[in-house]
């Protein structure tokens, strides 16, 4: 079923949560790691500004969005995870093994950049954060969280590692918070809801874009199969109820993040589209922003948010990067691993954590940064998507674990919409 994909037999002898038997139950918090990080880590600081900027200057009109997109963030992720769980790989080693190579380090290569570049804007958005509460230098106050974040990825055990995480995810309920406190119109939240209001020029075309590659992202691919396989304990896990259980996991992380984007853009229609400040350069912009309008207690807390989200989203970059990396490489990749038992694995993530500090060193603009990721993504994203959908079909690879119809169907149409959506920009009237 796995033929032609190369194993490690050394594998990592601690779980990072236990096998996951069931999706309901006491102590599921526990247990739902891969898919809530997953789904909280789409949020990040760069996701959190490009929500920002769509709800301050379209209002509530693309709230849409939001269910339109889950059902597809859902079969990608879910699709992805369950790959990794029949195979026992992650997803850059099954490519390896099923595609010409030249896809394989093509792909890795545009997400590692991507991911790079976006650890660089997400490392600014958070130094900003830290700034508004503790006066210092810009750029001193990234390398600290750089150094910080980096070395507690690298050194801390990731079964110990990932419980913080699963805790950073709390921080996502800061913007329900800020939904809650804000004056929102709910009458026309169920309008932007449920109409799908898209004019015929590049600025629609370009929100939707942003928006669906915010939230679409290929680093949450390779994330999710690897942590996928670091929860079975690098075996193939083929039972239904493990299958059952993994689907349930990854839903939960999906709507949870989908349900943050919906409650940002919410928010910030409320408030700053309302009050007419429709140009959101950065998310603490937007955290400042809030202040005056919906009271100091909810700017704090949007700009708590966005550190709480940059804690855990950074170490899901540099991470998904290095198990891309050492997957296409054949090198051992384990979070779990010591640092001596994978120094390749580490060294990426160390490599990937340096050049985006010397990318704000370099004076890069954060908001260019997060444009260029977020077309690197565009790019990538259709592409990747393409692959994960044949894998997903390759009876020889997974058998009678291949996708279901549904699961391939809303993949296929996932791909292709986001393929066709730069099209449409080209062709669009500014």
């Amino acid at each position: 079923m796995t033929k032609g994909i190369e194993s490690d037999n050394e594998v990592s002898e601690t779980r990072h949560h236990p096998v996951r038997s069931q999706i309901r139950g006491a102590g599921y918090f526990s247990r739902i790691g891969p898919g809530i990080v997953t789904g909280a880590a789409d949020d990040d600081p760069s996701g959190i500004g490009t929500y920002s900027q769509v709800g301050a200057q379209f209002g509530y009109r693309f709230l849409w969005a939001a269910p339109v997109l889950l059902p597809f963030a859902f079969a990608i992720q879910e699709t992805c995870a369950r790959i990794a769980s029949v195979t026992g790989h992650g997803l850059a080693r099954v490519i390896k093994a099923r595609m010409p190579t030249w896809v394989l380090f093509v792909t890795v290569f545009l997400v590692a950049l991507a991911n790079t570049v976006n650890i660089a804007a997400d490392l600014s958005s958070m130094a900003a954060v830290v700034n508004m509460f503790i006066p210092g230098p810009q750029l001193l106050i990234v390398v600290v969280i750089a150094i910080l974040v980096g070395t507690a990825e690298i050194l801390i055990p990731y079964h110990q590692y990932a419980k913080v995480l699963r805790w950073l995810c709390l921080s996502l309920l800061t913007y329900v918070a800020v939904l809650v406190v804000a004056n929102v119109d709910w009458g026309q939240v169920l309008t932007g809801l449920t109409k799908i209001d898209v004019g015929w020029n590049r600025f629609d075309i370009a929100a939707i874009i942003a928006i669906a590659g915010t939230t679409i992202s290929p680093y949450l691919f390779f994330w999710q199969a690897a942590e996928e396989v670091e929860a079975s304990n690098e075996m193939p896990d083929t039972a239904m109820s493990h299958i059952r259980a993994m689907r349930g996991d990854v839903l939960v992380g999906m709507f949870s993040g989908v349900f943050v984007m919906f409650a940002i853009m919410t928010t910030t229609a409320a408030t700053l589209n309302a009050e007419g400040i429709t140009d959101i350069t950065s998310p603490e912009q937007a955290a400042m922003a809030l202040a005056p309008i919906a009271g100091d207690a909810a700017g704090i807390i949007f700009a708590l948010g966005i550190l709480g989200t940059g804690l855990l989203a950074v170490p899901v970059l540099a991470g998904s990067t290095a198990y891309a990396v050492s997957e296409a490489m054949g090198w051992r990749e384990s979070l779990e691993r010591k640092p001596s038992q994978a120094k390749q694995f580490y060294a990426v993530i160390a490599i990937s954590m340096v050049i985006a500090v010397a990318l704000n060193l370099m004076g890069i603009n954060p908001m260019r940064s997060l444009v260029v990721a977020a077309l690197l993504n565009g790019l990538t994203a259709p592409i990747l998507m393409f692959i994960i959908w044949w894998l997903a079909r390759d009876k020889q690879l997974l058998g009678e674990h291949a996708s279901p119809w549904w699961s391939s169907l809303l993949v296929a149409i996932g791909a292709i919409a986001m393929a066709a959506l730069p099209i449409l920009w080209l062709f669009a009237p500014a």
